[in-house]
Parts: C-alpha cells; structure tokens; sequence
C-alpha cells in the first residue's frame, strides 16, 4: 500500500494524508468545546471580579465591568462553593433580568438549602428563555431534594428534547434521578 500510494502521490501531498486524518479524528473532541464559566475564570481575591475584556482581576464596583463578566464571575463563586458571595454579586447587576442571572441565582440559593426559592429563580429563568438546559437540569436537581423524582423526570424529557441524551445537563440530571448527583 506504501508503495501505491508513493507511486500516486508526491512526498509533499503524502504527508498531507497522516496529518489530515489527525484532524479528522480530532476534530469532534474540539467541536464539542468547553462550555464551563468556571474551568476557564481565575480566582480573583475577595472583592474582585475577573474581567474577560482586561483579562484580569478588577474590583467588583468598576463601572467598565459588564453584567456578562459579573454574571459568569458569581456562577464561578457558586460552584466553588461561596453560594452568598455569588448572589451579593448577582445582586449588584445592572440588569439582573436574564435566563443566566435567574439560573446561577436559583443555584446559589438552592445549595444554601433554600430549595423552593431555588426553584422560583429557575422558574424565572425558564420564563425568560424555556429552552435553557442548564436551568432545567437544576431545576429537576432541586425537585430531587423535595422528593419529587416525577417533577424532575419532566425536567429530563424537557431537555432531552432540547439536546439529546448525550448532553452534560441531560447526564448529570439522569444521574441525580439515580442518585449520583453531582451538582
């Protein structure tokens, strides 16, 4: 075969052939991306916000500073855990108004134990863009710690339905329901 294709090809395109079918093969591992605020936004000292303009840690009262950044910056705080620095952050938005906002609220206030305002933000969220897996698969979480498996069942239809069974939110709802939660 070496020798088929020696006799077809010229050395230059040759190497061609093993390069492209590295990025062939690559190329669905990329496209799937990496869609977590929080693997990709530093930890910036107390009081600070990580600005995606600048690149770098601003004080939170800096008027540049978007509510994206701000939105993105109390989702990181959340999942590391600092659940009310996270709403005093969501709180100093200009526009506390968005699917994002109502969501990484719902989820704060949730892992504070406050599931059924949890679940009034993610209802928000919802109102404002139904098609938020995100929102869903926290939403159905939060129906898990009431006991409401059917609720979140509902949850995961839903979002099956949005983006398949091999989305991340579809996964790690289904594992909750099953009682590996993760989130």
């Amino acid at each position: 075969m070496n020798t088929l294709i020696s006799s077809i090809l010229p050395a230059s395109r040759r190497l061609m052939v093993p390069a492209l079918l590295c990025l062939l093969y690559a190329s669905p591992s990329f496209a799937m991306g990496d869609n977590s605020t929080q693997s990709k936004t530093p930890d910036c000292p107390s009081g600070q916000v990580y600005d995606s303009v600048s690149k770098q840690c601003v004080p939170d009262k800096t008027s540049s500073l978007s509510d994206q950044d701000k939105t993105n910056y109390a989702y990181h705080l959340a999942k590391k855990g600092q659940y009310q620095a996270a709403l005093n952050l969501l709180d100093s938005l200009k526009n506390g108004n968005t699917a994002e906002a109502w969501n990484y609220r719902g989820y704060a206030t949730r892992k504070l134990g406050r599931t059924d305002e949890g679940i009034g933000y993610y209802q928000r969220a919802l109102a404002l863009e139904p098609n938020y897996a995100k929102a869903r698969e926290y939403l159905g979480e939060a129906w898990m710690v009431k006991g409401r498996r059917d609720l979140a069942q509902e949850q995961l239809k839903v979002i099956s339905g949005i983006c398949g069974q091999s989305c991340e939110e579809y996964r790690d709802l289904q594992a909750a329901i099953n009682g590996h939660p993760e989130s």
